[in-house]
């Protein structure tokens, strides 16, 4: 890997990850949860109906379907979230966002959005955020394909 590739992937991790760190600093000086539940409530609202399959919201944020399942057990137990097996499969687990969920997902992206725009959106010109959304969603799939395919690259 050349050193500017380098530089450019070491720069866009350590920026996410003091941006996270930021973005839960403000959401725990207003006593809001951590953004993980925002994330989560988020996934499920932005799904049909307020609901998704478990395993499509793990995909949707991500992230590993044990650490989902511990999260979404927490939401379900402050009401933010319930969740229901499917009548045609059994195995399957729906989750759906709650009246509460919404309200607290609401509340969490008004801090959430500031230091988004404060931190990163502020940065960029109109332009550049287009190039750079696309380029980071190129990436993604091209990721998301290569774990399809069993990591064959």
């Amino acid at each position: 890997m050349a050193a500017e590739q380098a530089d450019l992937w070491f720069s866009f991790v350590r920026a996410h990850r003091w941006m996270i760190r930021e973005i839960e600093r403000r959401l725990a000086a207003a006593d809001l949860p951590p953004y993980a539940w925002y994330d989560a409530l988020w996934g499920l609202e932005s799904g049909p109906g307020g609901t998704r399959r478990m395993h499509e919201l793990a995909d949707v944020l991500a992230i590993e379907r044990y650490n989902l399942t511990r999260l979404v057990d927490r939401l379900e137990r402050e009401g933010l979230v319930t969740r229901a097996r499917s009548a045609e499969d059994g195995r399957a687990a729906f989750a759906s966002i709650t009246k509460e969920g919404r309200a607290l997902r609401r509340k969490m992206w008004k801090v959430y959005e500031t230091a988004v725009d404060e931190l990163f959106l502020s940065r960029f010109s109109g332009a550049e955020r287009d190039l750079f959304a696309k380029a980071l969603d190129h990436a993604a799939a091209d990721a998301r394909r290569s774990m399809a395919a069993g990591g064959a690259g």
